[in-house]
């Protein structure tokens, strides 16, 4: 009789456990099914990236070795497209390629949160100290040199997460590439030193962005 008794008691705890596992399993799945829905209505836009302006300092190529020695000043802007989904920038690194190769240092920028249809405006140096070129990216350059025209891209790098409400999202990779178009003039047209070509930024372009 005792230990019917204590089978029964047993049995009776065992169906209490998988009533409050079961109870848990549902509520995890409730929260997780309304997390779905709330991200399938919002449905976040990825952030668009301008670069607004490029400024060059110093940008040569030495003939010797074929290093190149580069430093510009760029002006990006971000536009979070969301009504109603912020994002945080946790991490957000820039730097210069020629013809994908990374020509300067990367410099980190600020991070930080931008708000619902906010735009947030960087506007780094990037520099490159006698950087290493290869045959064939030396006789390019030198040849885009004298055509009057050279394309560089500034890429951008980094994590964000989205926040809606109080929910904040895991992080998720940033890459941006923009366009940077620039013209080459010679030294004797604006009074400097004609071995010394002065590039010109064209005009404002929009970048490609990969979350």
């Amino acid at each position: 009789m005792t230990t019917d008794c204590g089978n029964h008691e047993e049995q009776k705890r065992h169906k209490v456990y998988r009533r409050l596992f079961a109870a848990f399993l549902l509520l995890v799945i409730f929260v997780l099914l309304v997390v779905l829905i709330v991200w399938l209505v919002l449905r976040p836009t990825k952030p668009k990236f301008y670069l607004q302006d490029a400024s060059v300092a110093q940008f040569n190529l030495s003939s010797g070795d074929g290093t190149l020695t580069a430093v510009l000043q760029v002006t990006l802007a971000s536009r979070n497209p969301n009504d109603r989904i912020g994002v945080y920038y946790d991490r957000v690194d820039a730097f210069a390629l020629y013809k994908a190769q990374q020509v300067t240092a990367t410099t980190a920028l600020p991070p930080g949160y931008q708000g619902h249809n906010d735009v947030t405006v960087w506007s780094p140096y990037l520099y490159g100290a006698a950087v290493p070129l290869g045959p064939y990216l030396a006789d390019a350059l030198s040849q885009d040199q004298n055509a009057g025209y050279i394309l560089l891209y500034v890429r951008v790098v980094g994590s964000l997460r989205w926040k809606v409400g109080t929910w904040i999202s895991g992080h998720y990779h940033l890459q941006v590439n923009c366009p940077v178009f620039l013209t080459v003039d010679s030294g004797r047209s604006h009074g400097g030193d004609p071995s010394t070509p002065y590039l010109r930024f064209q005009h404002m372009t929009a970048c490609s962005v990969d979350v």
